[in-house]
């Protein structure tokens, strides 16, 4: 007798899921609101590298794109009272511009692997040091804080949490589409090839160049967006927390942990960052500076050695159904 079909709970979860993020600001305190949004932001922010993680194009450059988006509208709108509806695109398109600039001779003269990882270290480093250094535009190290206008849809600023919230949730599910249509896409066959032996691909027709440039380009545009969204957040930018090498290695080490292979692993890795950062503040105050930073490290060695795949790998392996042992041959 053939078993029952299994029932695919997926699309039912989904939106029971969905349904709960719609009603969490109206029954969340306020502090847990913020964490919300903090974990919807940096979520989006390591899902977008995640579209190159995934492939092996490990770039550790992705602070200078979220430093990109924080700042350029910060910038028009303190200096200029351009909305930030037009400094956000603004931010976009430099970061698209720069990750071209970086992207095109290091794709064209094959620089991969940890090669392309030092490039865009250096590219990291670049950025918090031009802002750094412009400190009478950016504020410096001390940091730069917006002018305030109250509720203003015109500013994109909301003394009510609720209202971001809104617009992170529906960025971090854009995110996700991103995602799912890269992983859907025939593209995904390509980078995958690509990420075996780029010049069998080539040899099957597919444009090396071409395809990782897209994805570069997507992946950089889609950090700068959400190093936008978290600056508007803030009303407070400092290079510090914004760009530069410690945010490009907490966004590799969260989509890591999480599972970069997976569409909620990226996220999973922000609530493990999140709650980690809250969890030092609280235990070590200023006690105990830098502490993120070399747990980061010291975790992010302990998940590629024994969990690749990260949190999300784990769950799905425990998920899959096991196959029963075949019977033994007849004698």
């Amino acid at each position: 007798m053939n078993p029952p079909p299994a029932i695919n709970l997926r699309v039912p979860a989904a939106i029971a899921g969905l349904a709960c993020l719609v009603a969490l600001p109206f029954v969340t305190p306020a502090y847990f609101l913020h964490i919300v949004i903090q974990i919807l932001l940096w979520g989006f922010i390591y899902t977008a590298w995640s579209l190159m993680g995934r492939f092996g194009f490990v770039s550790l450059g992705h602070g200078a794109f979220m430093g990109i988006g924080a700042y350029v509208p910060a910038l028009l709108w303190n200096y200029e009272g351009v909305t930030p509806w037009l400094g956000i695109p603004a931010g976009m398109l430099l970061s698209v511009l720069l990750a071209v600039v970086i992207g095109y001779p290091c794709f064209r003269f094959r620089v991969i692997g940890h090669y392309f990882a030092l490039v865009t270290l250096a590219l990291s480093e670049v950025v918090l040091r031009t802002i750094t250094a412009a400190r009478d535009i950016t504020g410096g190290s001390l940091g730069m804080t917006q002018k305030l206008a109250g509720h203003s849809w015109y500013a994109l600023q909301f003394p009510d949490k609720r209202y971001f919230y809104g617009i992170a949730l529906v960025v971090w599910l854009g995110g996700l589409l991103v995602w799912r249509w890269v992983d859907g896409g025939i593209e995904r066959e390509a980078l995958e090839a690509i990420s075996e032996d780029e010049e069998a691909a080539a040899s099957l027709g597919i444009n090396v160049m071409r395809e990782k440039l897209r994805v570069t380009v997507v992946s950089a545009a889609l950090t700068s967006v959400g190093g936008s969204l978290f600056g508007q957040y803030l009303a407070y930018l400092n290079p510090e927390t914004v760009s530069g090498i410690a945010v490009s290695l907490q966004i590799v080490f969260a989509a890591i942990a999480g599972g970069m292979y997976a569409l909620l692993g990226p996220t999973v890795g922000a609530f493990l960052t999140i709650a980690l950062n809250e969890g030092l503040r609280v235990w070590f105050g200023t006690n105990f500076i830098g502490a993120a930073n070399t747990i980061y490290g010291i975790l992010l060695i302990l998940f590629i050695i024994f969990m690749p795949r990260g949190i999300m790998g784990v769950i799905e392996n425990l998920r899959a159904p096991r196959r029963a042992p075949a019977p033994a041959p007849a004698e």
